[in-house]
């Protein structure tokens, strides 16, 4: 499959859900209530299939883990390092440090069910099951870290609860019945495609303002220097193709649209945060074929 075919139907979900917010007039009452839905409902029940059918063999997945962490906590620690070359406002830091390690869940499981179908989804989804807690941990504490709020934040994280009680699901033997595998997969299905189009309704340009200099690291940390760390990491490790493929396009997912909602929820800097998560989507169109171009077929 070109890398063509492969990105095309889900940027253009993004670029429709941009074009339908802002020539519907539905106002945002509806876009939110969309994005709600699938952030606590659709895609939780998409995580949770997804990985309740997953035979877990940490033996051949370990290494793809391995990279994605790995590779992760490089990001972390460039984007923590930005704070001592740009001085810019307060909150700015704390508020848009998320966006150089975060991804879009939805935009993942998309892409890994185009390129490898259920096998593909599954692999995205180990990844997604062990950095959704990471990410979140590190993203709380740059906000609250002497609030006390950080636990509470990550046990009540949706996709947290989803992952989490798949793999129990899972690792007990547990298998779901017809019937509500096929109600699950229904509700995944409809979970990625609404959450693309949420993600184009939310794509915000304004908001930079002072603060270029961080605007620019974080979205280099996240478009070029993650994917890259994970594709060295992979290719030091020797992962098989499919897994090499997929944890760089991990890697190189533009940053979560959630993380202007956790920033405007915790008092951070909503408008660059929604910035961010703007620039990196658009961006990522061209980076994301760059990336699997040196991946490779």
């Amino acid at each position: 499959m070109s890398v063509f075919n492969l990105l095309f139907p889900d940027f253009s979900l993004i670029l429709l859900g941009f074009l339908l917010a802002r020539k519907q007039h539905w106002g945002g009452h509806f876009w939110s209530g969309v994005e709600k839905l699938v952030y606590f409902f659709l895609f939780p029940a998409l995580l949770f299939y997804t990985t309740a059918k997953t035979q877990f063999d940490f033996h051949s997945t370990g290494n793809m883990l391995k990279t994605g962490i790995a590779a992760t906590c490089c990001a972390m620690t460039l984007g923590w390092f930005t704070q001592f070359i740009f001085k810019a406002p307060p909150r700015y830091f704390e508020s848009g440090v998320q966006t150089a390690f975060r991804f879009n869940s939805y935009i993942a499981l998309a892409i890994a069910s185009r390129l490898a179908g259920e096998q593909g989804t599954g692999l995205m989804a180990i990844l997604i099951g062990f950095l959704v807690p990471l990410c979140n941990m590190a993203a709380v504490y740059a906000l609250a870290h002497n609030s006390g709020r950080l636990l509470k934040e990550i046990a009540s994280n949706p996709l947290v609860v989803g992952t989490a009680c798949g793999v129990m699901f899972s690792l007990l033997g547990w298998h779901l019945p017809d019937g509500v595998a096929a109600t699950l997969s229904r509700l995944g299905n409809a979970s990625i495609a609404l959450g693309l189009l949420a993600v184009g309704a939310g794509i915000r340009l304004s908001g930079l303002h002072e603060a270029k200099g961080y605007a620019a690291s974080f979205l280099t940390i996240k478009l070029m220097l993650l994917p890259a760390a994970g594709w060295l990491i992979g290719r030091y490790l020797q992962l098989p193709l499919l897994q090499l493929q997929i944890v760089v396009i991990f890697c190189g997912l533009p940053t979560a649209s959630s993380a202007f909602v956790l920033a405007a929820r915790m008092g951070g800097n909503g408008p660059f945060v929604a910035f961010l998560v703007s620039a990196s989507t658009l961006l990522s169109a061209l980076s994301l074929p760059f990336w699997l171009s040196v991946v490779g077929p």
